[in-house]
């Protein structure tokens, strides 16, 4: 789409000349170190830095245009002939929001909506697999599930050549830090399905108890279009209660240990960590599932992308063969295999309770190993009930049989004080206050037979352990990921 189309659905003023205004962007970006030639760039204030200080930069690095508020460039006053490369807006922000909803609008095709505490991305990129049996689907990038990630991901439907007509639904990831967030999502791209996928401890911190994060986390339900579709997860109390909210909406349930209309029996791990396999049922049939990730929390993942699937008409057969292709979302819990014979899961892009917790459950089970590693970062946003919930997780850890345990980081040392308590050995539990000095510890022990699980939030750079050790042992050529 041309910059000048652009500017109509963005509400902007400019003063583009009539080269750029026929120029279509390579990329939207709001990142001016990431930023390429041809792309356009959003001056995005942020808490700690504004990006209007970046614009020259960005210029230099051959952007093609600047989406701005006029008085919030260093240069207000003497714009020069940087005045005729500027997309003008009141809120840089909202004009992307509005841009992206206007597009959506014209598009008119089904939207996927999906929210959850804890494995929203992983449940993100199955249903777009499951999906992409009937026809080409658009996906939130990575965890692009803000109200800039948004307009980010609808981007990918009007830069780089690209158009809406391109893709047939749009499968979008939303987050919220607090009341709000996901019916500000919902307004500029309303769901004809919308996933609530659970209710668990992250971001507790801003809300205080799970019951108020449960009614944020209901604005996904209410956002859905009338005559929609609710996947909710029957596992999950706080989950179906939301059932409850509307009456002219379909709901269709997921879960493993409650009835539901998808589910999974005879679950089943690999031995080698190569997969889960369960049998899948769906008000439509059943199939044989084999699953390229571990536990029953993907396996709960892949039950919510089952039930999308079938509220879109997909037999069971057609889904299963969708989840047998599927991969693990780099970051969570993707397998590697490195030269000294270790193996580590990589579940590094963030962490809560729920998810530490089934992700080493989840590894405890692997037949085959000398020893199993937990690495795991400090959680953020637990509030005041953040000491002991990490004591918990490292009494459970403990619980477990994990044969050797460090924390990373502030709070990660109640962890280790948890699994100490509930009797791991002193040598055994550790604490570092570091992701490198972790990654140090591992390098100087581990070996051979050793499975590894590295957990954490990215405040904390876990994934720096996983650089290092990558550094340190060269990846088989044969690992799994």
């Amino acid at each position: 789409m041309k910059l000048v189309e652009i500017a109509k659905l963005l509400g902007a003023s400019h003063m583009l000349n009539d080269r750029l205004s026929g120029t279509v962007p390579a990329g939207f970006s709001i990142d001016s170190r990431s930023i390429r030639p041809g792309d356009l760039f959003i001056a995005i204030p942020g808490e700690h830095v504004d990006g209007h200080r970046f614009i020259n930069e960005v210029f230099e690095k051959g952007a093609c245009t600047a989406i701005v508020v006029h008085k919030r460039l260093p240069f207000a006053t003497d714009l020069g002939e940087m005045a005729f490369k500027l997309l003008f807006v009141e809120d840089t922000t909202a004009a992307i929001g509005q841009m992206s909803s206007r597009v959506l609008e014209r598009w008119g095709r089904p939207i996927v909506a999906i929210t959850g505490s804890a494995g929203k991305t992983t449940m993100k990129d199955l249903t777009a697999r499951v999906l992409s049996a009937s026809g080409r689907v658009m996906k939130s990038p990575g965890n692009l599930n803000t109200s800039y990630g948004l307009p980010l991901t609808v981007s990918q439907m009007i830069t780089g050549g690209g158009s809406p007509e391109d893709f047939d639904c749009a499968v979008l990831e939303m987050g919220m830090s607090s009341f709000g967030e996901i019916a500000h999502l919902t307004d500029l791209a309303p769901p004809h399905i919308g996933v609530v996928g659970n209710v668990g401890t992250a971001h507790i911190e801003f809300f205080g108890t799970q019951d108020l994060i449960a009614r944020a986390k209901a604005e996904m339900v209410d956002g859905i279009r009338p005559g929609g579709t609710a996947v909710l997860n029957a596992d999950d109390p706080r989950v179906m209660r939301m059932r409850e909210r509307r009456s002219d909406i379909e709901v269709v349930t997921f879960g493993i240990e409650s009835k539901a209309d998808c589910m999974a029996r005879e679950i089943e791990g690999e031995g080698d960590l190569s997969g889960t396999r369960f049998i899948l049922q769906t008000p439509a049939g059943e199939a044989q599932v084999r699953l390229s990730m571990i536990g029953r929390h993907n396996v709960l993942n892949a039950l919510a992308a089952s039930a999308c699937g079938h509220a879109c008409g997909l037999s069971a057969d057609v889904i299963a063969e969708q989840l047998g292709q599927a991969t693990a979302t780099k970051m969570r819990g993707e397998l590697i295999g490195l030269a000294n014979g270790m193996t580590v899961i990589d579940d590094s892009y963030n962490s809560n309770p729920q998810a530490l917790i089934e992700s080493v459950r989840a590894m405890s089970s692997a037949k085959g190993f000398r020893r199993r590693i937990v690495v795991a970062g400090e959680m953020l946003e637990l509030g005041a009930s953040g000491a002991e919930m990490h004591r918990q997780c490292g009494r459970e850890i403990a619980a477990l049989k994990i044969d050797r345990l460090i924390g990373v980081r502030g709070l990660a040392g109640e962890l280790v004080a948890g699994a100490i308590e509930a009797g791991m050995n002193g040598d055994r539990a550790t604490f570092s206050p570091t992701s490198e000095e972790a990654a140090d510890k591992l390098i100087s022990e581990a070996g051979e037979g050793d499975l590894v699980l590295v957990k954490g939030s990215r405040g904390v750079r876990t994934e720096r352990v996983i650089e290092k050790l990558k550094s340190r042992f060269d990846q088989r050529s044969n690992s799994k990921t």
